[in-house]
């Protein structure tokens, strides 16, 4: 499971990094602890170049009655995509980058549990990979996302045993490429990625609510 994250990236490196076209848009804001029900800056394929914007976290469907069920739905196993409709669906139309600089899950030491930040080891920001989808009820629409997980890394996994798609930079670009539907091509993507290039550390408790979304959040002890 992946339900908490950093994007602590200026806009003006995101832009360069992934290509967006449309920043002057965007009402973006440095966030230190990102939590499920809360927008997230999402990218997608664009005219001229990748256009980013706000979607929920929590994916709810096109066909739901009820948009509560985003709430069950931050994450999607990598290795069951293919076999559930829903999700067959929206990674063969509707894949996005929802880019992040770290990610935190907890460890049970002593039955306490300890917040732990995943990074790389040259700070530079990343991708999930996600899936979106739009829905529309009785005259309201949401646009909704998750985070696509896998099995953990060799770094990930003395934490917690899943840890979200973090897409290789040369992958990129072809996640959300519109022409791209070739679900064995895609899937092959969604693997455990290198634990070499990757960082850990222990941050303050205070990231465990949602509430805290300060430098704290991030700031190792």
């Amino acid at each position: 499971m992946c339900g908490r994250f950093s994007l602590t990236t200026e806009i003006h490196k995101l832009q360069e990094q992934f290509f967006l076209e449309n920043t002057e848009d965007l009402d973006f804001q440095l966030s230190y602890n990102v939590a499920p029900g809360q927008q997230v800056l999402a990218v997608v394929k664009g005219q001229h170049g990748n256009r980013a914007g706000f979607l929920h976290w929590g994916l709810v469907p096109s066909w739901a009655k009820d948009k509560k069920i985003g709430y069950k739905m931050i994450n999607a196993r990598a290795e069951t995509l293919h076999e559930k409709v829903s999700f067959k669906r929206l990674l063969e139309r509707r894949r996005c980058l929802i880019p992040a600089d770290g990610f935190f899950e907890w460890k049970m030491v002593e039955g306490v549990k300890k917040p732990i930040r995943f990074v790389m080891q040259d700070h530079q920001p990343f991708a999930f990979a996600g899936l979106w989808d739009r829905w529309n009820h009785k005259g309201e629409e949401l646009v909704s996302c998750t985070v696509i997980t896998t099995r953990p890394n060799e770094l990930v996994k003395d934490v917690h045993d899943r840890m979200p798609v973090i897409l290789k930079r040369e992958h990129q670009q072809k996640w959300i490429d519109q022409e791209e539907h070739d679900l064995s091509y895609l899937s092959s993507m969604l693997t455990p990625f290198d634990a070499n290039l990757m960082a850990a550390y222990e941050v303050s408790d205070i990231v465990n609510s949602p509430k805290n979304n300060d430098l704290r959040c991030i700031a190792p002890i």
